[in-house]
């Protein structure tokens, strides 16, 4: 067994319980395309695992349809806004603490300063849009 870093190589849970690790992670979204054509095969019981660490808000929303992620915040502090029902709904996390995104919830983050998040995501039909 080695050691590897969930920053720069993510992880795929696949069917038949398997876990793969992916390649570097670029941060593009021609590396998430790359993604679904590998595993896409899954459909929605396939789960991407990553970490990101983060010093400013995010610039967009997303939404998963297909399945809940669970956000887990691993150092410093975010703030999770979600779009439910037409209300806005603010969740502060801080280290140790986690949040799930249910299905075809809109969401966004907030940060104040730096944090860092683990997310372990159904990512099939996943839809982004503007602030």
């Amino acid at each position: 067994m080695a050691a590897f870093n969930l920053t720069k190589n993510p992880l795929h849970l696949g069917l038949g319980a398997t876990a793969i690790q992916l390649p570097d992670f670029t941060g593009d979204m021609s590396w998430y395309e790359e993604y679904g054509k590998a595993h896409g095969g899954d459909g929605a019981e396939g789960r991407l695992v990553s970490m990101h660490t983060f010093t400013e808000d995010w610039d967009s929303w997303e939404m998963h349809p297909n399945g809940h992620e669970v956000v887990l915040c691993v150092n410093g502090q975010v703030t999770l806004v979600q779009e439910i029902n037409g209300n806005t709904v603010e969740t502060v996390l801080t280290a140790g603490e986690g949040a799930l995104n249910d299905p075809g919830v809109w969401h966004t983050a907030r940060v104040s300063d730096t944090a860092t998040c683990v997310f372990i995501t159904a990512g099939l039909g996943t839809e982004h849009r503007p602030l």
